[in-house]
């Protein structure tokens, strides 16, 4: 086991420790994205995410668009938040619930004053921020401190013996030390839903897994395909890479909760956890984008995400670490792979080894290590919609 038990992380004003000093830009809906990227072209030190969505969404997609949204504001790895809408009432609702957290929060609307002027107070306002936030000085944190999500990605045939095993090492050795952790990609599960049943930390929560994995079998897959799962699940990469059924990538997809810690509670997308530290599921869709966006947006700071046919997946506020344990994709992916587990198919690594590398990559990550994804620029922020706008 890593001997490392305690990183250098932001401590934020509600008590939580990031691992990243952004000054974010955040549009409450899709027409103020040139805005957003407006101010964060002004100021250097900040970042925009533009989005899709946040017009003539109502019922539960509309509070899961603002859950997401306020939850991304509220990560600790965001120093300090400007939130620009087209009018105001939304955009103060954004900033409430940011401002909960006691991080510096600013919101601007654009309806009755137009681009140029927003776009100008708004940048005057995010200077402020940077220099009020880009001087803070990190601090020693225990490791039960960090919260890290996962998720995997073009998986094949190595990703189940090697890196998947890799992240469920790591939860096995931290999750005792009171981090918090995160899984999630529903329709994935598909075929092992029995078994991540079993890993509950009681029937209670068993069942509460059931009827949100059933959910979404019936109201996205069954209500919605046209032929049959298949056409997505698995995916073309998966299948190339010799997953040729879903109950066979399901069945790699939950190595990644280890061999002996089981999960709390089950979360809606983007809801923080709220039962303390300990391993979570979270109802997500399996495309790598929309589940990182909610993994962050519901608190998580740090990302794992195993890959075998290689994925370039990013996030614009969480750091996301590679795992592969296919020797081709570090060879011909070399610069999107933050950690090399193929020495467990060619029996010159253990799964525990492993899991030693990736919590090495971890704390050095947290400790402000640009992972391949942040150096390469990949800032993919997916916004999840659950159904058509009004």
């Amino acid at each position: 086991m890593s001997k490392k038990t305690t990183f250098w992380g932001y401590r934020r004003e509600n008590g939580r420790v990031g691992v990243r000093n952004y000054v974010a830009i955040l549009p409450v809906d899709d027409i103020s994205n040139a805005a957003c990227e407006a101010v964060a072209n002004n100021i250097q030190g900040t970042i925009a995410l533009p989005h899709a969505y946040g017009r003539l969404q109502f019922g539960e997609d509309l509070e899961l668009h603002f859950r997401t949204i306020i939850g991304t504001g509220c990560n600790p790895n965001v120093a300090a938040c400007i939130v620009i809408g087209i009018e105001p009432g939304w955009t103060q609702q954004v900033v409430d619930g940011i401002a909960a957290t006691g991080k510096p929060v600013a919101g601007f609307s654009i309806e009755q004053h137009g681009d140029i002027a927003t776009i100008a107070a708004a940048s005057y306002k995010a200077k402020e921020f940077v220099h009020a936030t880009s001087g803070k000085l990190r601090e020693e944190c225990d490791i039960g401190e960090l919260w890290v999500a996962a998720k995997c990605g073009e998986s094949d045939t190595t990703t189940g013996l090697a890196s998947c095993p890799a992240v469920g090492n790591m939860y096995d050795k931290w999750i005792p030390h009171g981090i918090y952790g995160c899984f999630g990609e529903t329709t994935e599960i598909t075929g092992a839903e029995h078994l991540c049943k079993a890993r509950a930390i009681s029937p209670e929560i068993g069942e509460k897994f059931m009827r949100t994995w059933q959910a979404y079998q019936d109201d996205v897959v069954e209500a919605h395909k046209t032929s049959d799962l298949s056409d997505s699940q698995p995916t073309k990469g998966n299948i190339l890479g010799g997953l040729t059924t879903i109950e066979e990538k399901a069945l790699g997809n939950l190595q990644k909760i280890g061999k002996e810690v089981r999960y709390i509670d089950v979360l809606k997308p983007a809801e923080a956890p709220a039962q303390g530290p300990g391993l979570y599921f979270m109802d997500t869709s399996s495309a790598a984008a929309e589940c990182n966006t909610l993994q962050a947006a519901a608190g998580y700071v740090v990302h794992c995400f195993p890959t075998g046919q290689g994925n370039i997946i990013g996030n614009p506020i969480m750091p996301v670490i590679k795992i592969t344990g296919n020797p081709r994709t570090v060879r011909t992916m070399a610069e999107h792979v933050d950690v090399d587990v193929s020495g467990v198919v060619r029996r010159e690594m253990t799964i525990s080894d492993a899991g030693d590398a990736l919590m090495e990559c971890i704390v050095q990550t947290a400790n402000g290590r640009l992972t391949a994804a942040e150096a390469l620029g990949h800032r993919e922020f997916v916004m999840t919609k659950l159904y058509r706008s009004a």
